[in-house]
C-alpha cells in the first residue's frame, strides 16, 4: 500500500513535519542560495556589481520615468528600508542611482536611476541571464518548469506581478 502525502501529513500533529517535509524544505532553500551565490559571483567578478545592487537597478530600470519612492522600492528588492538605504548610498557614490526630494511629501525620497546605471545594468543583464538559463532553466524540462512555476503561484499567488 502506497501513502500519499496527504495521508502522511494526517499523521502529524499540528505544528510538526515528517522528515520527508524537512528534507524537501531545505532543499529548497539550498537551491534558491546556491543559484543566489552563483548569479552574485558572477555579477561581481564581471561586472563589480552585487546581486542586490543588480536588482535595485532592475526595479528602477522598469519604473515609471527611471524612478521609485524609497519604501516602494524597499518592498520591491526585499529589502529593510536600513538595508536599502546604505545600499542606495553606495550606488549613489558610485554614479548609478540619485535621490531626489518627492513634491508632494517633504520627508519622501525617490531613488532614480541614472544614465551610468542604466548602462551598468544593461552591460551586467546578459551575465545574470545567462546564470538563470545555464543554473535553473537548463536543468528543466518544459513540463518540470510549468510544474514549478505552478507550485510558486500557488504558494505566492501574487509573485508573478513583481
Amino acid at each position: 500500500m502506497t501513502v500519499t502525502a496527504s495521508e502522511s501529513r494526517d499523521a502529524i500533529g499540528p505544528g510538526e513535519i515528517s522528515s520527508e517535509e524537512l528534507v524537501v524544505w531545505r532543499m529548497l532553500q539550498r537551491a534558491q542560495v546556491r543559484i543566489t551565490r552563483l548569479l552574485e559571483t558572477d555579477l561581481l567578478v564581471e561586472h563589480d556589481l552585487a546581486l542586490a545592487s543588480y536588482d535595485v537597478l532592475t526595479q528602477l530600470s522598469e519604473a515609471p520615468e527611471r524612478r521609485l519612492r524609497m519604501n516602494d522600492l524597499a518592498e520591491r528588492v526585499l529589502l529593510s528600508r536600513s538595508g536599502l538605504t546604505r545600499l542606495i548610498d553606495r550606488l549613489q557614490r558610485d554614479g548609478l542611482v540619485q535621490r531626489e526630494a518627492c513634491a508632494s511629501d517633504a520627508r519622501g525620497l525617490f531613488a532614480v536611476l541614472t544614465d551610468a546605471g542604466a548602462l551598468r545594468l544593461a552591460e551586467a543583464t546578459p551575465t545574470y541571464l545567462r546564470g538563470i538559463r545555464t543554473r535553473f532553466l537548463d536543468v528543466l524540462d518544459a513540463d518540470e518548469l510549468r510544474q514549478c512555476a505552478a507550485m510558486l503561484t500557488k504558494l505566492f499567488p501574487d509573485a508573478a506581478e513583481r
